[in-house]
């Protein structure tokens, strides 16, 4: 009933993930040349008409003793309603990983157990039970709603903006006023490619000197920029500090001209508002000309970098300079990336993963920007060794030492 293409044409495969509902980013063919440490393979799969009707890019990752193991992130991609697919394409799998002396096969599809809107509303999809009961009969094992964001390769709960819940009306008051406070402060926010790599990649080293963790370097975020050439893009809030000194001065100016009209022995309220303000004006112009001598007149605060597949937009990477973590750069650049994407005809703007708890740091962050937050039906294993339950228990050690 179905046949299995193996590295069909690019344009081809590319065109049906693309615009399918279940697109995603890292099913996209160019994935591939980013994980180029793996091996890959594209399958596509039609129907008796020759109709193509789902696909998988799948990840072939080198082991000891010459064996491998087989990922395919957010995908298969296809109707997971269909029991009949479902087992064409899952003994596909199988057959694959035992070509390349895979131990297992893991697969991630982008089916949602459920989503919590903006408004906090839980909604579930019926559909994804049904599509779970289709993957164990074709013999996949689902490792289950798992506890931790490090318990799969990908963060099981996603925060995701959509278009139509997205606008400064729809955030809450402090986070308007915390974008207003950036934009106040006199950063600007520009785009672009490789001409902000530099910049980028200094944001991104300071950020991993301050959380102490190791991300990527320059030539990573080069090769994210050079494979999706027009479809990447960078975002970053930078501050003038020449000419933001300047209008700080000016402000001083005004209130010390402002304070010779009050009596010395005069303690009104708005004596001690002047008094206060120049403080507040000194104390920054005395910041500023400390940072102006270490980063010169013109500095990058925050930055992103995007990637976009057919209508999706995923911000990879983000990183800040927490010299002026005052400046509230960060909800701004965030804001005002996900505004390009949509001004871009993008239709929903990943931000990335949150913690499974919804409570810590990237969830508290994440949140101001009112995302639906999608909790993924996470990782299903295809066992193909005998090997399988000690490759698996090593593989969850390894989990726990990283963590």
């Amino acid at each position: 009933m179905y046949t299995c293409k193996i590295n069909s044409d690019l344009q081809e495969y590319d065109q049906f993930v693309s615009q399918h509902p279940q697109a995603n980013l890292l099913q996209s063919s160019s994935w591939a040349i980013i994980k180029d440490n793996w091996k890959s393979e594209r399958l596509i799969f039609l129907d008796q008409n020759e109709t193509l009707v789902a696909s998988a890019l799948v990840l072939i990752r080198p082991l000891p003793l010459g064996l491998t193991m087989l990922y395919v992130p957010r995908g298969p991609i296809m109707d997971y309603q269909n029991q009949n697919l479902v087992t064409f394409v899952m003994k596909t799998l199988k057959k694959r990983a035992k070509e390349h002396k895979a131990i297992f096969a893991k697969i991630d599809p982008s089916l949602f157990l459920s989503k919590t809107l903006p408004d906090g509303s839980l909604e579930a999809d019926p559909l994804t039970q049904t599509a779970i009961e289709h993957l164990e009969t074709a013999g996949a094992k689902w490792t289950g709603p798992t506890q931790d964001i490090s318990d799969t390769i990908q963060p099981r709960f996603h925060a995701n903006i959509y278009k139509g819940y997205f606008g400064e009306e729809h955030l809450a008051k402090r986070t308007r006023q915390n974008i207003r406070t950036a934009r106040n402060k006199g950063l600007e926010i520009v785009f672009g490619g490789e001409e902000l790599l530099d910049a980028f990649s200094d944001l991104m080293k300071r950020t991993e000197d301050r959380k102490n963790i190791s991300l990527r370097g320059k030539d990573y975020y080069q090769k994210l920029l050079t494979t999706y050439g027009n479809d990447a893009f960078i975002t970053i809030a930078q501050l003038n500090l020449v000419e933001r000194k300047k209008l700080l001065e000016k402000e001083l100016h005004k209130k010390q001209e402002e304070a010779k009209k009050f009596d010395n022995n005069n303690q009104s309220n708005k004596s001690l508002q002047n008094q206060d303000d120049q403080k507040r004006l000194q104390s920054e112009l005395d910041f500023l000309t400390q940072m102006q001598e270490i980063h010169g007149d013109l500095v990058a605060i925050s930055g992103t970098l995007t990637l976009e597949y057919g209508p999706t937009a995923e911000n990879i990477y983000a990183g800040m300079n927490d010299d002026f973590a005052r400046y509230q750069a960060p909800l701004l650049t965030w804001y005002e990336t996900a505004l390009h994407s949509f001004n871009r005809g993008k239709k929903w703007h990943n931000m990335g993963g949150v913690e499974n708890s919804l409570d810590g740091g990237l969830y508290n962050f994440k949140k101001n920007l009112s995302p639906v937050i999608e909790e993924f039906v996470g990782e299903f294993d295809l066992p193909t060794s005998t090997l399988y339950p000690v490759a698996n228990l090593a593989l969850k050690l390894r989990k726990k030492l990283r963590k």
